[in-house]
């Protein structure tokens, strides 16, 4: 690792994108685009991800090792999220219940 010391300007820059993100996707959230809104908010929390691993946890200058393995960990988180966001998505075709109703009670018998 001779990276040297990595200046507290750019901790402030990403800091400073990691907020506007935020932001971004607290705005996001409230507004309506339809089956694009949970696309979008997971982009923008992989943006911030990806943002935090390679800065704040130092993977920009690390040896190749510790990129293979960072890069198979966040494919596994990807692979989460889309088997999460396919799980979301094809439940659309499903129709949802119908009101369970309660069972006629027997009445009792008139003498």
């Amino acid at each position: 690792m001779s990276h040297g010391l990595i200046s507290t300007e750019l901790y402030y820059k990403i800091f400073a994108t990691l907020m506007a993100l935020t932001t971004l996707t607290v705005i996001a959230a409230f507004i309506d685009m339809g089956a694009l809104n949970d696309i979008i908010a997971m982009g923008i929390a992989c943006t911030k991800a990806l943002l935090v691993i390679l800065f704040f946890m130092h993977v920009r200058y690390n040896s190749p090792v510790t990129w293979i393995f960072v890069s198979a960990g966040f494919v596994m988180l990807l692979i989460m999220l889309m088997l999460g966001m396919n799980d979301y998505v094809s439940r659309s075709w499903d129709a949802p219940p119908s009101p369970w109703t309660a069972p006629p009670s027997a009445a009792p018998a008139s003498h």
